[in-house]
């Protein structure tokens, strides 16, 4: 007999009512990504011969997000439960697999865990945990030690099989040939009315087959979803897990109950975090890089002994070595400050590079412009780089000093060493070494005074 291949099917069709939302279960968001994202991460190291998802008919939304996948989408035009769900995807499982089968709502099986299930010889295996309160979840009958005889629904649940605190995740292996002659044998005739997959283990069992149970310690990894109160709270054991392993790895979080990871963070050593940041998408943080509070970074590098300030957000760029961020910066994507940089408070940089020892310390607009080497940008200069149809470029060379409240309006070059003049408005490249101003002659009207009606 050829080796069994492994495909997966996860089922994914729930409307979600507890969270009356008009976005399926599947795409709410744990962690940055959608729950399907992260049981997809998993199923992926596995290396699948195919994955089936399940879908309700109202489900183009999830396919445009999972659109490059290679999933084999199925509808379930009628909800009539688990084991109808798994019926439709049926026909599209090639003979002579094993069947790795998930739900949509439970986002953190690990692939440790899902190997373990696959790893068995059984016709059948089932994954279990123990819980403190089993109220609502499949109770797990076992016929002793080591084998599964039925799951008793908690509806359908005699008073003793009411006090099991084993319960059914949901997750189960089986092989394809198993499920093709037991799937048939579903009934309808309980509390539900629907075709329950868990009815597999009594018909597996009937036929004398054994059913393996898997018991898992760890209630987080397979807890569902079926609620926003307990998204969150699934959200926050997550981050604290996150924050946790940072710790772990010599990161100095000043409160993991106020830390958001949403994505990837890399860091190296002595690197603090002060409360209330979010990091998202790929973030690399060098060694003694501090993070003030309140602040946000999405896809950037920190470069060693970087300092960001309070309540700044910076995405898409690269902060250099000993550089200095806000407080109440942001850094919009393509930013690239050099070393020893200083972007201060209320400071927006976009699409720019800045040169070496340059400091733009407050009040600033610096966007689509090359700023050189020890450059001092004044309080409220900003680059006019947009004029209403098409973006220009500004170009300040190394040593410039520009005063307060300069525009200067793209395309122009400042040449090095220059002086811009405070209150300026330059609309021509500026040469080497000179002083540049444009302001209109100040005067004063004697003996003015404001009308009845301006008092």
């Amino acid at each position: 007999m050829s080796e069994q291949k492994l495909e997966v099917c996860i089922l994914a069709a729930g409307m979600g009512t507890r969270m009356k939302s008009t976005i399926p279960k599947v795409l709410q968001v744990l962690a940055g990504k959608p729950l399907l994202s992260h049981l997809l991460a998993s199923v992926q190291t596995l290396g699948p011969k195919k994955i089936h998802v399940v879908v309700g008919p109202e489900s183009e939304s999830l396919k445009t997000v999972f659109c490059d996948d290679g999933i084999n989408w199925v509808t379930q035009t009628e909800r009539r439960g688990t084991g109808h769900a798994l019926m439709q995807a049926l026909p599209d499982i090639a003979d002579n697999s094993k069947v790795l089968i998930l739900l949509g709502d439970a986002p953190l099986v690990s692939a440790r865990l899902m190997k373990s299930l696959i790893e068995g010889d059984t016709p059948l295996s089932v994954l279990t945990v123990c819980l403190d309160d089993p109220t609502g979840y499949g109770r797990i009958v076992r016929s002793g030690s080591d084998r599964i005889s039925q799951i008793v629904e908690d509806r359908d649940a005699n008073e003793a099989q009411a006090e099991i605190n084993e319960i059914n995740t949901g997750v189960m292996v089986a092989d394809v040939q198993s499920l093709r002659e037991w799937l048939p044998q579903l009934k309808s005739d309980n509390a539900q009315n629907e075709l329950l997959l868990t009815d597999l283990v009594s018909i597996a069992s009937g036929a004398d087959l054994y059913v393996r149970p898997v018991l898992t310690e760890d209630a987080v990894e397979v807890a569902g979803v079926n609620s926003f109160e307990q998204l969150a709270e699934l959200e926050r054991v997550l981050q604290r897990r996150y924050a946790h392993d940072l710790m772990n790895e010599g990161v100095h979080i000043v409160d993991p109950e106020r830390f958001d990871l949403r994505g990837h963070l890399s860091c190296g050593r002595d690197v603090f975090i002060d409360v209330n940041n979010v990091f998202e998408g790929d973030v690399t943080l060098g060694d003694g890089v501090r993070i003030g509070a309140n602040c946000r970074v999405i896809n950037s590098v920190i470069e060693p002994g970087s300092v960001i300030k309070d309540h700044s957000h910076l995405e898409g760029c690269q902060v250099g070595p000993e550089s200095q961020v806000g407080p109440f910066a942001r850094l919009r994507p393509g930013t690239v400050l050099r070393e020893s940089v200083a972007i201060g408070n209320f400071v927006e940089v976009k699409n720019s590079e800045i040169g070496k020892g340059t400091k733009a310390s407050h009040l600033t607009y610096l966007g689509d412009a090359s700023i050189g080497e020890s450059v001092n940008i004044g309080a409220g200069t900003i680059t006019c780089n947009y004029d209403g149809i098409d973006k220009h470029r500004t170009r300040i060379e190394d040593h410039v000093f520009v005063g307060s409240n300069t525009a200067l309006v793209a395309p122009v070059v400042i040449g090095a060493g220059s002086i811009i003049g405070a209150g300026s408005t330059i609309t021509k490249d500026v040469k080497e070494g000179v002083l540049a101003l444009s302001r209109v002659k100040q005067k004063s009207v004697i003996n003015w005074k404001r009308s009845e009606d301006e008092k």
